[in-house]
């Protein structure tokens, strides 16, 4: 199937019930000899290293838990640098730079604001020129989100949206893909100044969970901003939520406050902790 047929395809699919009915039955218990079959086939076919896990395949009573677990202690050492930005996800880079006058590259010919990420111009403005990546997470990663630096988490939105996939195909020919998804954005005050972490939804990517507030995407819940007034002390790697399948993390700092490391280019493989940039 070639990109123009595949993309004809996704605009006549019902994404957000399809992305419904995925989470609900990835959330369902089943018997467990069928849902550990469909784990370990799940595991084999998109090269799972289940040696990582937390727990054995046995200890997941549904496909959700499975898709959320965590890594066995010790195994993503976190770059002790305070001034050291770290991946927040096992993943892969697909584009990085500076934003120019707020604008960021989706793929070669497609770009995006900053405003339009954030859903807030005001928001926005304190990330125009400032470093940016985007990170994807493929269905065999780890799906936890954590935290690039220290610091105090200082608010939340909550973006609803649509659904798209955020393939290969999506990337290359859906304009603004990661501002007409869903997204949940964790803004952060740290050693670099202000950093949004944009988690973005796609198809059967059902919902985004905060791990530092009762903030759940996908629910039927209308969007929403929030403030704290004293905030969440973060360290660095500290999780900041989760995503139920794989799906995209977009990191935005403040002009002139990190210069990302040559490690970071594009299609790089990634792990969390490691060191990704500076603040100088």
């Amino acid at each position: 199937m070639n990109d123009q047929t595949f993309m004809k395809l996704m605009r006549l699919l019902p994404k957000s019930a399809l992305s419904t009915v995925v989470g609900m039955a990835t959330r369902a218990p089943l018997p467990a000899p069928v849902h550990q079959a469909a784990m370990r086939a799940f595991a084999r076919s998109y090269n799972v290293d289940m040696a990582e896990a937390e727990h054995p395949i046995e200890h997941y009573p549904t496909f959700a838990q499975f898709f959320t677990r965590g890594l066995k202690t010790g195994l993503r050492p976190i770059d002790a640098d305070a001034k050291s930005v770290v991946s927040p996800v096992d993943g892969r880079v697909s584009q990085v730079g500076y934003s120019d006058l707020g604008r960021c590259l989706q793929a070669k010919g497609i770009e995006y604001t900053v405003d339009e990420l954030l859903g807030d111009a005001e928001a926005a403005k304190p990330f125009h020129g400032g470093a940016w990546t985007t990170i994807y997470l493929s269905p065999r990663d780890y799906h936890r989100i954590h935290s690039p630096l220290a610091g105090t988490i200082t608010g939340y939105a909550y973006i609803p949206g649509e659904f798209w996939p955020v393939n290969p195909a999506s990337v290359l020919n859906k304009q603004s893909l990661f501002c007409v998804n869903e997204r949940l954005v964790t803004y952060l005050e740290t050693v670099a100044g202000k950093c949004a972490v944009v988690k973005v939804g796609a198809t059967c990517v059902s919902r985004i969970k905060a791990a530092y507030d009762d903030v759940t995407t996908h629910t039927g819940q209308p969007g929403k901003v929030h403030r704290y007034q004293e905030g969440y002390k973060v360290e660095k790697g500290g999780e900041l939520g989760r995503f139920e399948m794989g799906s995209t993390v977009i990191l935005l700092f403040e002009p002139g406050r990190v210069k990302w490391d040559p490690v970071l280019q594009e299609d790089a493989v990634l792990r969390l902790g490691q060191r990704i940039g500076v603040v100088p």
